[in-house]
Order: structure tokens, then C-alpha cells, then sequence
């Protein structure tokens, strides 16, 4: 997990540079039928990818954004009327069966399609009418991270080709500036790994994050499910006060992503609260937020600045690494988690 994690800086370039031309035949299509609506697809990690698409879709290009349920297609057989809209699967080895299918009746019932996906012989790459693939090379760890940041980056390229660029929302200079980003980031690993061995007893967590960066919530608890067994809740900052901080109590953690910008006056808000609640809080921020250190209990601190719109694919570095290196303390191996395999097959 953490040599893959160590991968992502030349995976994101890898990946920018592969997927160039196809992403410009891809946006001469949609200029050509601009889609009305756009379904997402996918599950576990992936689905925490097509959730910062979500966002990002319809902040950079103002198109209607859906997730998909693939049990209304799987268990209860209805034929979705897609026409006009684009449909895109998300899915690392491109076998997830419910998602596959979910694509497959899309196509059938007059969606444009579009397949993401790490592996470019797969049944998605086959049955999409277009594909972005991920070029991470071969993931072998069960917890999922070069090809999360590489579905990321895909969101962006997708934002791009339906108009993101021409609206100087995404451009391929923001996203050429994210391997390096990324490759910073990396270097808090002692850091990160110093803070994990205070929390080598922790059994329950929440993670809270809002806008752009709310997926990241539901990745970082997510690894810290599957590699570390700790029970973690991921919570938009807004939601989170409307009902569940009604379990916090003293030196209970609580994980933040909390960039500079938009979203940081609802974080501060809530950081605030818990501070008051005596909750054990970790924000992770950059040098452009000095607030967030009266707000939490530790900071870690990007040592590098982006736009904020271009924060989560190096937000989630040290998360990742927080539950490769808590896995290490808890003497379990991340790479394989009890009773999980890489491929889930779910109908």
C-alpha cells in the first residue's frame, strides 16, 4: 500500500499524458450534443471518485449530476430512459458486474457512454462507447489508492471536455502542477506516521469534510475501515451538526480536511464546536489557513499550495498514509484485509 501510494506522482503524469487525445476527441463529441444530465456509476473507492466528480461536475460545467443505483437496474429490472444524458462507469479493474450492467442498459436505452478504468482489456473498457483509462499500472494492494487519485484526475479531464476549461475552471496547467503537488505531500510521511502511533488504540473515528473535498471524508474513513478495522463515520461538516456530534465526547477523533477557501467557514465552524467538546481533532490544511491551528488539537500542514479547487488529489496523500502507517502499528497488513478481495463482485 505505501509503495503504491509512493507510485502517484508518476501515475498522475502517466496518466495526463495518455489521456490527452482521447479527452479531446471526447469534447468534440459533447460539443457536438452537449449531454442534459450525467449518471455516475461505480462502487466502493471508485464510488467515492464519482462523488468528488459529482461536485466538480457540476461546479465547473453547471450540467445536473446523479449517482447511480445500480439495484434499480439489478434487483427491480426498470428501464431507465437515458436519452440525452452521459452515463460513465467508474471502476478500477473494470469488472464490477452491478456497475458493468448499470452501463450496459444505459447504453441500450440512448446514453452516450463513457468507461474509467485502470484495466484497458476489461469488460467496461468493451462495453463503453468511449474510454478514459487510468494508466497506474497494476494495483496490488486491496486498499485502493493510485487508481482513486488517478478516477480523480479523470473527473477533472471528463470537467474539462464538457467545458471546465473554456470556462478557465480546469485547465491542463492546474493539472499538470498536481504530480508535483502530489510528490510533497509524500514527504510527510514521518509525520504522518508519528501522529498514527498516538492512535495505535483508536477503535472509532469520524472524518468530516464538505464540498470538493467531501468524498476525501468518505475515502479516509473508508481505509481506515478496511486496513484498520476502526469503526469511522464520514460526515459533511453542515450535516455533521445536525444530529451525529451528539456522540462526541472528550479526546474523541475527529479527522477534518480543511483547505483555505469556500469551505472553510462551515469546517471552522464545526472544528470549533468540537474544540469545545474537548475533542482529540486532526485538520489537514496548508500554510494558506491560519486559523485552523486555534481550531484543532494537531495540523498537518501541505507543504505546498494549490487552488482550491485543485486540493483533494494531494489532500488524500497523507490520509492514505495515516492508515497504511496506523495499519503497521496495529500489526495488520493493509494489503490484505481480512475477508476483502481486489475484485467485489455485487449484483
Amino acid at each position: 500500500m505505501l509503495e503504491e501510494i509512493r507510485q502517484q506522482p508518476e501515475a498522475l503524469a502517466r496518466t495526463l499524458a495518455g489521456a490527452r487525445k482521447q479527452v479531446e476527441r471526447f469534447r468534440k463529441v459533447v460539443a457536438a450534443k452537449p449531454p442534459g444530465l450525467i449518471v455516475l456509476a461505480a462502487r466502493g473507492t471508485s464510488d467515492n471518485a464519482a462523488l468528488f466528480g459529482r461536485y466538480l461536475l457540476e461546479i465547473t460545467t453547471r450540467i445536473p449530476v446523479s449517482l447511480a443505483a445500480p439495484s434499480i437496474t439489478t434487483l427491480y429490472k426498470t428501464a431507465v430512459n437515458y436519452r440525452g444524458a452521459l452515463v460513465v462507469a467508474v471502476s478500477q479493474s473494470g469488472e464490477s458486474t452491478d456497475t458493468n450492467l448499470v452501463l450496459e442498459q444505459a447504453r441500450a436505452h440512448g446514453a452516450l457512454t463513457l468507461g474509467i478504468t485502470n484495466e484497458p482489456k476489461s469488460t467496461l473498457a468493451s462495453l463503453a462507447e468511449h474510454v478514459y483509462l487510468v494508466r497506474a499500472g497494476k494495483e496490488k494492494s486491496v486498499a485502493a489508492t493510485k487508481t482513486y487519485t488517478g478516477q480523480m484526475l479523470m473527473m477533472y479531464l471528463l470537467a474539462y471536455a464538457l467545458g471546465g476549461g473554456a470556462r478557465g475552471v480546469v485547465g491542463y496547467e492546474d493539472l499538470e502542477r498536481l504530480p508535483d503537488a502530489v510528490d510533497l505531500a509524500l514527504g510527510l510521511d514521518d509525520q504522518v506516521a508519528e501522529l498514527a502511533e498516538r492512535y495505535r488504540i483508536m477503535r472509532h473515528a469520524v472524518v468530516v469534510g464538505r464540498g470538493l473535498n467531501y468524498a476525501n471524508a468518505f475515502e479516509f474513513a473508508l481505509k481506515m475501515m478496511e486496513t484498520c478495522y476502526v469503526v469511522a463515520e464520514r460526515f459533511s461538516s453542515a450535516d455533521f451538526l445536525h444530529g451525529p456530534i451528539a456522540l462526541v465526547e472528550p479526546s474523541f477523533p475527529v479527522f477534518a480536511f480543511a483547505p483555505p477557501g469556500v469551505t472553510w467557514p462551515s469546517i471552522g465552524e464545526t472544528l470549533r464546536k468540537l474544540r469545545k467538546l474537548r475533542a482529540e481533532i486532526v485538520a489537514i490544511t496548508d500554510v494558506g489557513n491560519r486559523e485552523v491551528a486555534a481550531c484543532s488539537t494537531r495540523t498537518i500542514r501541505m507543504p505546498g499550495r494549490v487552488k482550491e479547487v485543485m486540493t483533494p488529489i494531494p489532500y488524500i496523500v497523507p490520509a492514505q498514509i495515516f492508515a497504511a502507517r496506523l495499519a503497521e502499528e496495529k500489526g495488520l497488513d493493509p494489503d490484505q484485509p481480512r475477508t476483502l478481495q481486489k475484485i467485489t463482485l455485487t449484483m
